[in-house]
C-alpha cells in the first residue's frame, strides 16, 4: 500500500519574472537573507545568523519556523552563494533544501525559480505524502509571489523617491 523505504524527495518548484534588475533580487534573497527572510516566509518567527561576517557560502542560520500550528527549530548552511546568480541552504539538522536561481530577461527584469526539497519523510509521515507534495508546491508558489511582490513594491519606492 506505501512504500515506507522510499527516499524520493518531496519536490516543488516554481519560478516568476520580476520586474527589477538581477542584482537587486540578488541583494535582496543573498546578501540581506538575514532581514528579507522572515518577510517573505512569514511562516519563520526566529532567524539568527550563527557564523560571523557576511552571508556567504558556509554560513550557518537557526530558524523557528510555525508551520500550519507546528513549531519547528532548524539548523540550515548557505551551500551556493554565487552573486546575481544563485543561493541555496540546505538543513544540517533537517533534510531539506531550498535554491533560488536567478536569470537576466532583460536588464530591468529577472526570472526567478525556486526549488524546494523536502529530502528525507519520516517514516510517521509517509501516509501523508500527497498532502505533503501539495502543501509544499503551494509553499513554493507564493514564495516566488512574495520575493516579487516585496522586490518590486521596494524597487517602485525606490523609484518614487529619486
Amino acid at each position: 500500500m506505501f512504500n515506507l523505504f522510499n527516499d524520493t524527495p518531496v519536490v516543488g518548484k516554481a519560478s516568476t519574472e520580476i520586474l527589477c534588475p538581477t542584482d537587486i533580487v540578488f541583494s535582496f534573497i543573498g546578501a540581506n537573507l538575514l532581514t528579507n527572510y522572515p518577510r517573505w516566509s512569514p511562516e519563520v518567527r526566529e532567524l539568527e545568523k550563527l557564523t560571523e561576517g557576511d552571508v556567504a557560502q558556509g554560513s550557518l542560520f537557526r530558524q523557528v519556523r510555525v508551520d500550519q500550528g507546528n513549531r519547528s527549530e532548524s539548523t540550515f548552511k548557505v551551500t551556493a552563494f554565487k552573486p546575481v546568480t544563485r543561493i541555496c541552504f540546505e538543513g544540517v539538522s533537517n533534510p531539506y533544501r531550498c535554491d533560488y536561481v536567478l536569470e537576466v530577461v532583460d536588464a530591468n527584469t529577472t526570472r526567478l525559480s525556486f526549488t524546494f526539497e523536502l529530502l528525507k519523510l519520516e517514516m510517521h509521515m509517509r501516509p501523508f505524502e500527497k498532502l505533503i507534495c501539495f502543501a509544499v508546491q503551494d509553499g513554493t508558489e507564493r514564495t516566488v509571489r512574495n520575493i516579487r511582490k516585496l522586490v518590486e513594491s521596494e524597487a517602485d519606492l525606490a523609484g518614487a523617491l529619486v
